[in-house]
């Protein structure tokens, strides 16, 4: 699906110091404006379940700068370290479900190539790989006893499935994967499992392995997009999304025994997960209603909704439950306040905070709602879009503005908190992140109308944002630029490349710039992925290649008349490095500023705190001098001038 494509992913900036300089902060029409450093001590923090006797709850975080576990009472209290990493980050994945042991993974600073790891009272130990194998946990057995993880160890394009006692730590193959497939999970007896197959970056066939004959049933009898969702409580059935006849993703149940399906429910919007919690007692479901997450929890036995708090004002954007499902793990945030974890007694109604993600030197008044809105593009397509404006803009006081493009193809930009965005608006620069055709979450017609057809109508779709903005009151229609990372990347440079006048600047995050390499390199244990994404965006091996080569921006440098920023992680596994260095090299050769940042320690994405602090700051000044209009360059001379920081 298109979701997880290679160039993809929306980037998402979280974050978060402490005491910093009152000259650090001025006042602005009556709106305080803050440092990237206080921008970046926001915390980003997030929980991995509860412990066996559920008096603690293990965190991931990033309070230290890199993420590193933590554990923390379910009441609320001081968070103790696990692991004290000071170069690549660790993420919790879970306790053991009987004991106090510890699963988390790591990767080699970005290079996305995890290894499971355990934590135990005797230290830590590396259960998977070490060289060149990349693993992924899929759940844990059950009964506790065992857990399932994927991993190409066997073939660097296949990602078999194995399970892994643990009491010996003994690992058994269970699914040898030669057909691409993609996990989709076990049944608790363990006779069954989902796969699923990508057709396209949209459709997909959905599959179900019985375990015991080997053999594999085809679910869905059209072509439509089909994602397993989770089997029933007593291995009967499973359930599952599709938009088979529809443009939104609806839920159906099928029945083991008969293979007779039903349709259990359907609505307005894309269901995008679907599971029951370890006993059965409630079934959880998640949608995107508007580029905004709903969550809906019902009571099996009763079939009634459950009703958990308003906390803040906010909504509650996810839930985790105990094993006992006595207990569960709240996320609640929203676009102007960032995602705090909450602990929730469901039997008391009773809830804790555990953590406190935004940085106490922030009034969370000088932040930003962000707004649904809506416009027409070229021909008459109307466009979905989030909309952050800055407190201080008025019809007096004319700001200037960003088309923000998200990743993808096929991501979206949602109504969540950025920091990197609050920090940017925060100084005075509107923010439109624009949902061009081709982005998730508006149906399946929405989704698929940029399908080889990049960089013209998706970026049309940018450029029609760009005159909405420029059509507000409170807007400098002559200082409006664009920025975006992975495929919001390859966009801003196609907007400086084959729209060159549109835009005054272009902020270019790790963004493909040669299609024919990028589809030609992606990553082994993307197999599966290889073939959809091809139908997307064309196959580089065939005739496609010379519409790839037309669209890709390294091969029309000569045409960016623009200041140009680029930022890149060295580690980054689906956008090389090369790619940013090439095309850098070819927009210098043109005499306008380019400034490059790359970090060697970083990958697809900037996790570590030192470097979100250099490379936001960075994209501020440069904006701030080449958008805004503050520091005027004085001579061509300047204006060929251009930096670079490793």
């Amino acid at each position: 699906m298109k979701n997880y494509s290679l160039i993809l992913l929306a980037l998402v900036f979280f974050v978060g110091c402490k005491d910093t300089p009152k000259d650090d902060i001025k006042e602005t029409a009556e709106v305080k404006t803050y440092t990237i450093n206080q921008f970046m001590a926001n915390e980003n923090a997030f929980a991995n379940g509860f412990s066996p006797d559920k008096s603690r709850v293990l965190m991931t975080s990033n309070r230290s700068g890199i993420y590193n576990m933590y554990t923390v009472p379910t009441e609320g209290g001081e968070f103790l370290p696990v692991t004290q990493s000071d170069s690549a980050s660790v993420y919790g994945i879970s306790y053991f479900p009987e004991d106090e042991r510890i699963l988390f993974r790591m990767d080699g600073n970005g290079d996305e190539i995890f290894k499971i790891f355990l934590k135990d009272s005797s230290g830590i130990k590396r259960l998977t790989p070490e060289k060149n194998v990349r693993a992924l946990f899929q759940g844990w057995a059950k009964d506790g006893k065992s857990f399932y993880y994927s991993s190409n160890e066997r073939d660097p394009q296949a990602m078999d499935i194995f399970e892994m006692d643990v009491a010996s730590f003994n690992t058994k193959l269970i699914f040898k994967n030669v057909d691409a497939m993609d996990f989709g999970g076990i049944s608790a007896d363990k006779n069954y499992m989902l796969l699923s197959k990508s057709i396209n970056t949209n459709d997909s066939d959905l599959f179900l392995l019985n375990l015991k004959t080997n053999e594999k049933t085809k679910i869905n009898e059209t072509v439509s997009k089909n994602s397993p969702a989770d089997f029933s409580p007593n291995n009967k059935s499973f359930y599952y999304t599709t938009d088979a006849d529809a443009e939104f993703s609806y839920l159906m149940k099928y029945n083991i025994e008969d293979g007779s399906k039903e349709k259990v429910l359907e609505k307005d919007w894309d269901i995008n997960a679907f599971y029951f919690t370890h006993n059965g007692k409630y079934q959880v479901m998640f949608t995107n209603e508007d580029a905004k997450t709903k969550m809906y929890v019902t009571e099996v036995a009763t079939g009634k909704e459950v009703d958990f708090p308003e906390i803040d004002g906010q909504a509650i954007n996810g839930a985790s439950f105990s094993r006992d499902e006595t207990m569960a793990l709240l996320t609640v945030g929203s676009s102007q306040l960032p995602t705090n974890t909450y602990s929730y007694n469901i039997a008391s109604g009773e809830y804790h905070k555990l953590t406190d993600v935004l940085n106490n030197e922030i009034n969370p008044d000088d932040l930003v709602e962000a707004t649904v809105v809506r416009y027409k593009s070229f021909d008459g397509l109307e466009i979905p879009a989030i909309y952050y404006q800055p407190k201080q803009a008025s019809a007096t006081n004319k700001v200037p503005a960003l088309v923000w493009v998200h990743g993808g193809p096929g991501g979206q930009s949602r109504q969540g908190f950025s920091s990197f965005i609050q920090y940017l608006v925060n100084h005075g620069y509107a923010i439109l992140a624009v949902n061009n055709r081709g982005s998730s979450g508006y149906g399946k017609t929405f989704f698929q109308m940029d399908d080889q057809n990049h960089g013209d109508k998706d970026l049309k779709d940018c450029i029609a944002g760009k005159d909405w903005l420029a059509s507000q009151d409170y807007i400098d229609k002559d200082k409006i630029g664009i920025i975006g990372g992975s495929y919001g990347g390859y966009m801003t440079m196609a907007a400086l490349t084959y729209a060159p006048e549109e835009f005054e600047v272009g902020v270019n995050i790790f963004g493909v710039t040669n299609w024919i390499r990028t589809l030609n390199s992606i990553p082994p244990w993307w197999e599966s992925f290889k073939d959809a994404l091809y139908l997307e965006m064309g196959d580089p091996n065939t005739a496609d290649s010379v519409r790839l080569k037309q669209i890709s921006p390294l091969f029309h440098t000569e045409n960016v008349t623009k200041p140009l920023m680029v930022l890149q992680g060295a580690q980054d596994p689906r956008v090389l490095k090369i790619e940013s260095d090439e095309i850098v090299e070819g927009v210098k050769k043109n005499g306008v500023p380019v400034e490059y940042v790359v970090f060697d320690d970083e990958g697809h994405g900037f996790v570590k705190k030192e470097n979100e602090i250099v490379a936001y700051g960075r994209i501020l000044k440069f904006l701030d001098k080449y958008l805004k209009g503050e520091n005027k360059l004085n001579s061509e001379a300047e204006k060929a001038d251009s930096t670079e920081v490793n």
